[in-house]
């Protein structure tokens, strides 16, 4: 009989610990009462009934979900590999046991041909210049397609661009085209502003011709400075003016 009552005691033991759970902060229980809902419990001390009563326990932290590279043909038809991150979380615990079967496996999978879809409509260049506006019209999409199943995408990042070799030698010599583009135009500019400045400084000379002559005789010093044994310099015809005037009026 005392063996008896230890059974029975053991088997209440048993009920009444399956009864009672505990879940954590992060963690929401949807209780099923033979197999009909009857509400989201916790967090905290959660008492159900045995044998009747079913818990399946939902977390509502951020999950990091790293999707696999996907091949993508652009827009201007380049053949890439792409793989992206989706940041999301479950805001309604009930939805995303009752509405989707395995909401992570969903959630991957709706991921992927987003990815696909959306990138198969930029073209390259966009792609890697607007990674942003790309990252939101992934997000927005993503969002909208699993919201049905109470689950919220809060950041859609596109990690790496896995780009054909032969694209990646266009891409560097577009690059260095670009360079020396910029180069050309940056001494073409140099080359103008020098010249307005030797305009104008030809202009000022111009209107006091004694200034040419001191310019001249600034020049012969600069010159000897240097040491050479040898220097050679024009002689300008300013210097000779009053002597071809002076034998012109003996004619």
């Amino acid at each position: 009989m005392v063996l008896v009552y230890l059974v029975i005691g053991f088997f209440v033991l048993i009920l009444l610990a399956s009864a009672i759970k505990i879940l954590q902060e992060y963690e929401r229980g949807v209780v099923f009462r033979l197999g009909r809902l009857v509400g989201v419990r916790g967090p905290g001390l959660v008492i159900i009934v045995p044998l009747i009563d079913r818990l399946l326990r939902v977390s509502l932290r951020v999950v990091t979900l790293d999707v696999p590279a996907q091949d993508v043909i652009t827009k201007d038809n380049v053949s890439i590999k792409v793989n992206a991150v989706v940041y999301f979380r479950v805001i309604n615990a009930d939805k995303a046991i009752i509405e989707i079967e395995d909401f992570l496996y969903a959630t991957s999978q709706i991921a992927q041909t987003t990815l696909r879809s959306v990138l198969g409509e930029i073209e390259l260049d966009d792609l890697l210049t607007k990674r942003e506006k790309i990252n939101q019209r992934l997000q927005q999409i993503i969002d909208k397609a699993t919201d049905p199943w109470g689950i919220k995408v809060s950041t859609v990042e596109v990690k790496h661009i896995d780009l054909p070799t032969e694209m990646q030698r266009a891409i560097a010599r577009q690059a260095e085209a670009e360079r020396d583009r910029r180069a050309k135009v940056i001494h073409a500019e140099g080359e103008l502003q020098a010249s307005e400045k030797l305009t104008a400084a030809a202009k000022t000379l111009s209107r006091e011709p004694i200034s040419v002559t001191l310019r001249y005789l600034q020049t012969l010093s600069d010159i000897a400075t240097e040491n050479n044994s040898t220097t050679l310099f024009p002689i300008p015809i300013d210097l000779f003016k009053p002597i071809i005037e002076a034998f012109e009026k003996k004619k």
